[in-house]
């Protein structure tokens, strides 16, 4: 493994998607601790799409129109409710201080919100044979995922740091708080919108 791979992969993870939105959305509403469990399941989707890359299953699911419209428009579904539940300001997506979401839940969300992007797997079976030598296994491969992934987890970690610093004063302001509801609901509406443009 390279330092360039890393970087690489810095830079992949710091621009802002899915699993930054959710951590961030996750970090104003609940703090340090809700930003550290959505970080954690958005990294945990992360190795999974990485394993399922490495199985050979993207190709399945770049062969099989059927399959990636289906996954894709579940997770084109999810985002647009994610979108409406935080413009409602409503229960666990709220981005208002409430009663501490469980950790489970915060964990399962931030997975599925990522396990139903279709697009992961076959980006990682575009990117990782850039920084594999001929003649390596499956060993480098998975040093690779594993790298991958604990860039995502720090980086989406980072994300949550600074929510979490600056939510005090986001909080004290109704007009910014509604603000931030509104550019976080147009933010899951547009991933949501976007995904449902892309092809296999």
């Amino acid at each position: 493994m390279t330092w360039d791979y890393l970087l690489t992969a810095f830079v992949v993870c710091v621009s802002p998607g899915i699993g930054v939105v959710y951590t961030l959305s996750m970090a104003l509403g609940g703090g340090l601790r809700a930003g550290f469990w959505a970080a954690l399941g958005c990294s945990m989707a992360t190795l999974l799409h990485m394993l399922v890359a490495m199985a050979g299953l993207a190709a399945v699911l770049q062969a099989s129109a059927l399959l990636f419209q289906a996954v894709k428009f579940a997770g084109v579904a999810y985002l647009l409710w994610m979108a409406w539940s935080v413009l409602k300001d409503r229960g666990g997506l709220s981005v208002a201080p409430a009663v501490p979401m469980p950790a489970g839940r915060i964990l399962r969300r931030g997975v599925a919100l990522n396990l139903l992007n279709p697009k992961l797997p076959l980006f990682f079976m575009a990117f990782l044979p850039q920084f594999i030598p001929a003649g390596s296994g499956a060993g480098l491969m998975a040093e690779l995922g594993a790298a991958f992934s604990a860039v995502t987890f720090l980086t989406f970690l980072g994300y949550a740091g600074l929510a979490a610093g600056g939510r005090d004063a986001l909080l004290a302001s109704e007009r910014m708080m509604r603000w931030l509801r509104r550019a976080f609901a147009a933010s899951f509406a547009a991933l949501g919108l976007k995904l449902a443009m892309e092809r296999a």
